[in-house]
């Protein structure tokens, strides 16, 4: 991924950042209780951004995200219950000028 994006990639996007980047979007929790099992179900958005024409740079970063992010994560806490990639979407954004990936991945967390 750094090949692309380099250290580009942020929760917050300051304001003269040069494209293609990688930045947080929005997540969500949900309790996910079962019979003595207290979880969580997370879900969470990567917004991968470019200026060049077409979907393929914006596309090789979404795919990227996707490679970094297929690995055993441990957790220091809990306990990783799932872990996957959920949808990889692209479209054309602020006016036709900019291409967006928003790539979703869902986690299901087991509390300790």
């Amino acid at each position: 991924m750094s090949a692309l994006v380099g250290k580009r990639v942020f929760d917050r996007v300051p304001a003269d950042t040069k494209m293609p980047y990688v930045s947080m979007g929005p997540t969500e929790g949900i309790s996910d209780d079962a019979d003595c099992i207290f979880a969580d179900n997370i879900t969470f958005q990567i917004d991968c951004w470019s200026e060049d024409p077409g979907f393929v740079e914006v596309t090789k970063v979404a795919e990227a995200v996707e490679q970094a992010l297929d690995a055993d994560l441990d957790l220091t806490v809990h306990a990783m219950a799932l872990f996957r990639h959920r949808q990889t979407r692209v479209f054309r954004d602020r006016g036709a000028i900019i291409s967006h990936a928003v790539v979703t991945f869902e986690a299901i967390i087991e509390r300790a």
